[in-house]
Parts: C-alpha cells; structure tokens; sequence
C-alpha cells in the first residue's frame, strides 16, 4: 500500500487510497448545527471493496492463508487490515495493521487507519497516540490531523484541542473539505460559536 500525503482535495465519498476519515455526526448532538453531518468515506485498497459493500468471506480467507504463507510481508497485512475493517473485526484488524507496521514501521496511511479501528473499538487515547504518530512521520498528512479532531471533539469532549487540531489542517490545507463536502474552514467557525453558546448557556 503506497503511501499517500493526503492532500484534503478529495469530495464527498472520494478519500485517497489508504487513508480514513472518521465520522461525527453533528446532526446527533442537540444544540449543534442540525443538519450537517460527517460521513466516512474510504477509497479501497487494490483489491478491496468500498465502504458499505459486504466483504465476501472467501475473501478473507484468502487473506489470512495469504499471510500464513507470507508472514514477513507488510502488504498481506496491511490487505488483511483493511479486509478485517471492512467485516467490522475491529480487534483484527488492529492485529494486522500492528504487524505490518512491525515489519515496516512508520507507515502514515497504516497509522492513520489504525487509528480509526481504535476509536471503533472505544480506545480514543490509543486513537490520538496513532494519529499523532502519523502526523510525526508526515506532517502533511491531512487525513490524521482531522480524524484527531474528531476524536477529541466528539470522543474527549476536548473542544479547544480540537479546534486547534482542525486550525493546523488548514494552515496545511486552507481549502479542505470535510467528508461530506463542506469547507471545513465554515464548519470550524460554526462549531466555534456553537461551543462559545453553550459555554454562556451554561
């Protein structure tokens, strides 16, 4: 699996190859934004199916025979990860993606889905320690960077630390879009006042 700068060009439901954006559903959270939403949107590795496409099992079997024949191989795993990630085997796929970042560590597009399976798991903390690690190795990686702040808004309730997650993206990026389309410039600015509303109302 190459890896992929993440260049935040991307429009609803086309995200590069390797990477993941997480969901925040805004239209959830009373008070904030109705209407508008992040959805997840994943381009497939080569091989892989898209985003709400059943994996076939056979599928997976093949990857997990392919790994046992090939156990050294960063990309069996990495193609292991994703097939797990698509049958929603979480704890799998963190197997996986961990083994082919042992063997070929510092992959950022691995990190980065990495950590999308540790918030589906309910691990926000390894989450961020994922996707800060990913940042490391490629600073202009965008996909890590926004799925950071997700997970601190939504999963950490760390507002502020999400905004200035989301402010540094578009230093890098200042036309970035979020999942469904949306500048995420106008949407920073929305979720800023909604916080400043309820921090009075409170």
């Amino acid at each position: 699996m190459g890896k992929d700068t993440g260049s935040g060009n991307e429009t609803a439901g086309m995200v590069k190859k390797g990477t993941m954006f997480m969901v925040a559903g805004f239209a959830l959270l009373i008070g904030f934004l109705a209407g508008v939403g992040f959805a997840v949107y994943r381009m497939p590795a080569t091989g892989m199916v898209t985003e709400g496409r059943e994996q076939p099992r056979h599928d997976l079997a093949r990857l997990e025979q392919q790994v046992k024949e090939t156990p050294d191989d960063p990309e069996a795993w990495s193609h292991l990860g994703h097939a797990y990630f698509d049958a929603d085997e979480y704890d799998k796929a963190i197997a996986a993606y961990t083994r082919s970042l042992e063997l070929a560590p510092d992959n950022p597009d691995i990190l980065t889905d990495l950590g999308v399976m540790y918030r589906r798991s309910g691990r926000p903390d390894k989450a961020i320690a994922a996707f800060d690690q990913a940042i490391r190795v490629n600073p202009a990686h965008v996909q890590p960077r926004f799925n950071k702040g997700v997970v601190l808004f939504f999963d950490k309730h760390d507002h502020q630390g999400a905004f200035a997650a989301w402010q540094e993206l578009l230093e890098i990026d200042p036309q970035f879009k979020a999942p469904d389309g949306q500048p995420l410039a106008v949407l920073l600015e929305q979720l800023r006042k909604e916080v400043a509303k309820e921090g009075v109302r409170n």
